[in-house]
Formats: C-alpha cells, sequence, structure tokens
C-alpha cells in the first residue's frame, strides 16, 4: 500500500503519549453502538497490498435486526449478505477479499479490554467523505499484533475510514468510505441479494465442535488472545474432518485450522498478503500427523509461534 504524503500525519500522531485515552474511550463506544443503531448506504474503497475494490454497501437496523449487504463494484459483481453478522450468501471472491466484515472496527468494541493490549489516543481531527471526523489511534503495547487508525463520523459514531499499521508505520490495510448518506434507510430491495449469491450452509457437527475445543489448545498465545469460538467441518474435496479455532483480543483476531494428513505428503508454508498471513506446520501427535494452519490479521512471527505451539491433549495423557 502506498501513501506517502498520509503517512506523515499518521506518524506524527503515532507514538504520542495517549493523554487523550478517556476521550478515546468514549468513542469507540459510540463506534460500538453505531452499527447497532445506525442505518446508512455508501460506496468505500478497500485496498490491500496494493490492490484496489470499490464496494456499495446498505446497512439497515430495523426491529432489532441489522441487515447487510455489500456488492463490489469492479469487474463481476461479487457480493455478501448478512444479518446480524451471519453470512446468508456469498458471489465470486468477495468473502476471501474482505473477510467477515469490511472493516475489522466495525465490530462491537469493549475500550476497558481494549486499553490493556493498545494505547487509546485521540489524535486529531480530519474530513472523509465530506463529513468531519475524529481520529482515534490504537497503538499495540507489544509486537504480536498491529495497530489502527480510525476516523470516526463526528455525528454518527461510524468508522468512515479504517488505517491498519504495521510496528514499522507501514499500511498495510485501508478502508475508506468515499459517500455515505445516514439519512435514508435502505430498503427491502436494496438489500435483496443478486442472483448469483449463493446460500451459505453454516451447519457444523456441535458435538464434533465442543470436542475439538477440550483436545486441542495452546502453550503459547499472544497477551490478551482467548478462544471465542471452535468448529468442525468436512472439507468438500478430500472428505476430511478440518478442526478450527478462533481466537480474538477485542479487535484482532485469527483462526487456527487442524486437519489430519492421512499420509498425504505436504510442506510447511508461511505466506502474507497485506496484514493477512498464512503458516503451515505439521505436528504429530498419536493420532497421526496434523497440518495446523494459523490464518490472521497478525505478525507472521508471532502466527508461526502460534502454529508451533498447538498441543493435542490426548497426546499428553498418553505421555503421562
Amino acid at each position: 500500500m502506498r501513501a506517502i504524503p498520509l503517512l506523515t500525519l499518521l506518524l506524527s500522531g503515532w507514538f504520542i503519549v495517549p493523554a487523550h485515552a478517556d476521550e478515546a474511550q468514549d468513542w469507540l463506544k459510540r463506534l460500538g453502538q453505531a452499527e447497532q443503531t445506525q442505518s446508512f448506504h455508501g460506496t468505500f474503497v478497500y485496498e490491500r497490498n496494493g490492490s484496489f475494490s470499490t464496494h456499495n454497501i446498505w446497512h439497515r437496523v430495523q426491529d432489532g435486526k441489522v441487515q447487510e449487504r455489500l456488492l463490489q463494484l469492479d469487474g463481476s459483481a461479487q457480493e455478501v449478505v448478512r444479518i446480524d453478522g451471519h453470512t446468508q450468501c456469498v458471489s465470486g471472491t468477495l468473502m476471501a477479499g474482505l473477510g467477515d466484515s469490511p472493516n475489522s472496527a466495525a465490530r462491537a468494541l469493549d475500550p476497558q479490554k481494549l486499553k490493556n493490549w493498545y494505547d487509546l489516543a485521540v489524535i486529531g481531527k480530519s474530513r472523509v467523505a465530506g463529513r468531519s471526523a475524529v481520529i482515534v489511534s490504537l497503538t499495540p503495547r507489544d509486537q504480536h499484533r498491529y495497530g489502527f487508525e480510525l476516523h470516526l463520523d463526528k455525528e454518527t459514531g461510524l468508522p468512515l475510514k479504517s488505517l491498519l499499521l504495521n510496528d514499522k508505520g507501514q499500511l498495510l490495510e485501508r478502508f475508506q468510505f468515499t459517500r455515505l448518506d445516514t439519512a435514508e434507510v435502505p430498503s427491502d430491495s436494496d438489500l435483496q441479494a443478486g442472483s448469483e449469491c449463493k446460500p451459505i450452509n453454516l451447519d457444523s457437527d456441535k458435538a464434533s465442535a465442543v470436542k475439538t475445543a477440550q483436545v486441542w489448545h495452546s502453550d503459547w498465545l499472544p497477551p490478551g488472545f482467548e478462544l471465542t469460538s471452535s468448529n468442525s467441518h468436512k472439507d468438500p474435496d478430500t472428505k476430511v474432518q478440518v478442526n478450527s479455532l478462533m481466537f480474538d483480543d477485542g479487535l484482532a483476531r485469527f483462526s487456527v485450522f487442524l486437519e489430519p494428513l492421512n499420509g498425504a505428503t505436504v510442506t510447511d508454508t508461511r505466506t502474507q498478503l497485506g496484514p493477512t498471513v498464512a503458516v503451515s506446520r505439521r505436528l504429530t501427535t498419536p493420532q497421526g500427523e496434523i497440518m495446523v494452519t494459523v490464518v490472521g490479521e497478525i505478525p507472521i512471527g508471532t502466527a508461526e509461534r502460534i502454529a508451533l505451539s498447538m498441543r493435542n491433549d490426548a497426546a499428553a495423557t498418553n505421555k503421562q
């Protein structure tokens, strides 16, 4: 990602003492409430690893339900529809490009928890998509997570711009509105998925998911990260049962996938695309060899350490 003039502005506030931490916490609370209370529609730009895409978004809060539709405007009409944060359908590779949300900040945040792992500060003002904004920085207290610059709409608290930076101040990812309308509530037709948007089957083996959480654990996790969910599903191609664990520090998150190799020959890998890393390592257990893959928006060295620290409680029991 290249935005040298902007980096000068960002870095000027990146290492300041967070004298306005209380004010920053108030803004983060507003951000957490905004997505659950404010309807809007608009257009945003998503940039990662030097690649740009433009998207329309419709977000409606009605009768306690949050409905959202994203439509990519570049190339094929890729889209995703969500209700209360759960994906209903998806087309093309939009899901892979944006993950479960176009903006990592657009989730309920707990400032009291975050301040243990990030320095929070209000570092200035800006103007995005013709709207006045307040700039809030979240600077990590260790090397195991990235920092954020959030430009929050003064009127609603919605995120107008989100910048993800590494420890060197390099811009890894940008989410930025170019147009935002908070006055008009999206209609049913606005939220209607296109014919190419294929339903997502979220059914999983809940018993296996519980067993996954009981059997697998990590000998080491970055401070603040906790297990938030576990899942188990059958790979449609290999027919192998794949277990997954998701960890979260209240802002950053990563997933760990555990797949039996069943004699397959694979090599260890480590890749990074913008802020997203994927590290795969083989792990030997009494049940056979397992491929452990860590995927998330965390530094690659942290992902590597997590992958190597995964343990099977059954293996530990056998050693006793």
